[in-house]
């Protein structure tokens, strides 16, 4: 009997599918950092089917973007990025991928909202998408209708786990520096205030007397951090950077593309009135390395069964059992990283 194949028997090594671009001849390919996460061997299929062995030049988690290089002995055809800035809601777009493993679907739709927020931490931004994208769009690109990538096809909501219509791309104006970033050093190095911070309400507002409500309510300064060192205060409200209104939002996202040792000017509304406050910005801390996952343990009282008398017993199905037999978890409508 072969154990690999046998219940009891190791897990096999799976296989992940997804997407990619060609951003330069030299064989340079932007994707989702999801769909080459702990990848033991990455392989990249062109549209002749020509397959190539890639490399892993850098990985960004924050922004789930990657940067890879394959070696050609022809120079590789390329796209371009565009301006995503420009684009407007009810522009059509284009979405180009590998859905369930069919390689070159293209789908149409519109530009449904920019700007949006999904949660998945501090930079969100994405553009929002009705063009069909399902599992394995993942990386793929989003195109203008001249032909320029203004967006990297990242998320979709779904409580069904395929495609509704909700999808979500990281803007090519973000995209573009971090891979810029990537390409020269295999790692990102982002600017960092040392605040944190909560949306300024109305009722916060009326409070401090400012009008309209608007900006980033500093809720606590880092010790030790730029901020700190600025002597930004608990309670003050950043209204402007670099002389730009901003909202509480944005802030992470805004300061984060910061160089690293400039001095930017926080325009602040302090004890009634605005002042100006100069801070020399940081770098973004890196996050402490996650610690290893180790089974769920079952939980209190839950027994194994005896139905002896149908003969079997039965017990929990807990996150280890999934894994070993390869069992989904309950489905939910969410987030869903394609």
């Amino acid at each position: 009997m072969n154990r690999q194949n046998s219940p009891d028997g190791p897990p096999r090594r799976m296989q992940a599918l997804g997407s990619g671009f060609i951003i330069d001849p030299a064989g340079y390919i932007v994707t989702n950092n999801h769909v080459i996460r702990h990848a033991d061997k990455i392989t990249v299929t062109l549209q002749d089917n020509t397959v190539l062995t890639a490399r892993a030049v850098g990985h960004d988690d924050r922004t789930d973007l990657a940067l890879l290089k394959v070696e050609s002995k022809k120079p590789l055809p390329a796209v371009h990025f565009g301006d995503s800035d420009k684009r407007r809601v009810g522009d059509w777009v284009l979405a180009i991928g590998n859905p369930f493993g069919l390689s070159g679907t293209v789908t149409a739709g519109i530009i449904s909202s920019r700007g949006r927020n999904i949660d998945q931490g501090p930079y969100d931004d994405f553009i929002q998408t009705d063009a069909p994208i399902n599992k394995g769009n993942s990386g793929g690109p989003l195109f203008d209708m001249d032909g320029n990538v203004i967006g990297v096809n990242t998320a979709i909501y779904s409580p069904s786990g395929g495609s509704v219509g909700i999808g979500f791309s990281i803007p090519s104006n973000e995209a573009r520096g971090i891979l810029e970033q990537l390409r020269k050093t295999g790692k990102v190095s982002r600017g960092w205030l040392g605040v944190r911070i909560q949306n300024v309400t109305q009722d916060i507002a009326d409070g401090l007397g400012l009008s309209p409500a608007r900006g980033a309510l500093v809720a606590g300064v880092e010790k030790d951090g730029p901020a700190a060192k600025a002597k930004l205060q608990t309670g003050d409200v950043i209204q402007t950077l670099d002389g730009q209104p901003i909202e509480g939002k944005a802030l992470p996202r805004l300061s984060a593309q910061l160089p690293v040792g400039t001095v930017a000017h926080l325009g602040v509304w302090r004890h009634g009135k605005m002042v100006d406050v100069p801070v020399t910005i940081g770098m973004l801390p890196e996050p402490a390395a996650e610690p290893e996952a180790k089974p769920a343990a079952a939980p209190k009282g839950a027994a194994e069964v005896s139905l002896s008398a149908l003969g079997f017993s039965v017990g929990p199905l807990d996150a280890a059992a999934r894994q070993k037999y390869n069992l989904p978890l309950a489905r939910k409508v969410c987030w869903l990283r394609l």
